[in-house]
């Protein structure tokens, strides 16, 4: 989708998936080794009760959903940005997690045009986990 064919306030939703615990133990020895992610009996004790996604991980496979709608196609030129993220709940193993997006905002630029969306990721019970403004410049 071209910059001049994005509109405030359009919406997306994604399909869903499901996090499972090896995918979950795997990224954060990677990527964010905290006991709370990697060591379940250490992980049981916590005010969580057991292994809890990275908050790194669930933004990526947030963005992974977005990015597989393939809204902007061939139009994206590249990331700018990504503000105000907030991990609000945690995600655990076998939690089904969905993204919607909207526009918020539309900036000309001299080639081009940056688009900024509210992600929101959900579990598939509607509660919200994640929530940040992700921003792109995109061929006009």
């Amino acid at each position: 989708m071209k910059f001049e064919d994005i509109q405030i306030g359009q919406k997306f939703e994604t399909k869903s998936y499901k996090m499972n615990k090896d995918e979950i133990i795997s990224f954060a020895l990677q990527f964010d080794p905290q006991y709370i992610h990697v060591d379940e009996e250490k992980a049981k004790q916590s005010r969580f009760k057991g292994i809890i996604a990275s908050g790194l991980h669930t933004i990526n496979v947030s963005f992974k959903l977005w990015t597989d709608l393939n809204v902007l196609g061939d139009n994206l030129i590249a990331g700018t940005g990504i503000d105000q993220l907030k991990f609000v709940r945690p995600v655990f193993p076998d939690d089904v997690l969905y993204v919607t997006t909207e526009v918020i905002k539309k900036q000309e630029r001299k080639e081009d045009g940056e688009v900024t969306l509210l992600l929101l990721s959900f579990k598939n019970d509607g509660e919200l986990v994640l929530k940040a403004d992700i921003s792109a410049l995109v061929s006009k």
